[in-house]
């Protein structure tokens, strides 16, 4: 059945859920998602602000995404994980994807991918308000580290 009361909370935004249970997901598969929802978040926090013009957005939206930033986020949020989080971000953090970007280093893009991916557990777990926590502690941080 589809509609709000019969809704899925771990299928996500979407009547779409994944194909099989999130813990069969590989950690890379849910980074995929995990940059998609953050991007989503960093793009919403931005747009609540008073600044509209696309290039300004796009430009402060890269300060919040980029690898650099998620690898500084996840270490500012590890002290507070829990012990199942940390085990879902060692397995994001040792994926392998394949290719580095060219405006990070190894390190940077590993943790960043483990961030990424620790979202993307978090959204199809359905533990949602865990990861409105997390992201709204992860923007404060990098708002907090730009000014």
């Amino acid at each position: 059945m589809s509609g709000p009361e019969f809704h899925d909370p771990a299928a996500g935004w979407f009547d779409f859920p994944p194909s099989k249970p999130v813990r069969l997901i590989p950690p890379i598969v849910l980074a995929y998602i995990g940059d998609a929802i953050y991007e989503v978040a960093v793009r919403q926090f931005l747009i609540s602000r008073a600044n509209l013009r696309p290039h300004h957005l796009h430009r402060t939206a890269t300060g919040f995404v980029s690898a650099k930033a998620q690898s500084r986020i996840l270490a500012y949020l590890d002290p507070e994980l829990a012990e199942e989080e940390r085990d879902i971000v060692r397995q994001g953090r040792n994926a392998k994807s394949g290719s580095i970007p060219k405006n990070a280093d190894v390190l940077e893009y590993r943790h960043a991918t483990a961030f990424e991916t620790l979202v993307g557990y978090l959204y199809y777990t359905g533990e949602h308000d865990r990861l409105r926590e997390l992201i709204g502690k992860s923007i404060e941080y990098i708002e907090g580290s730009v000014k």
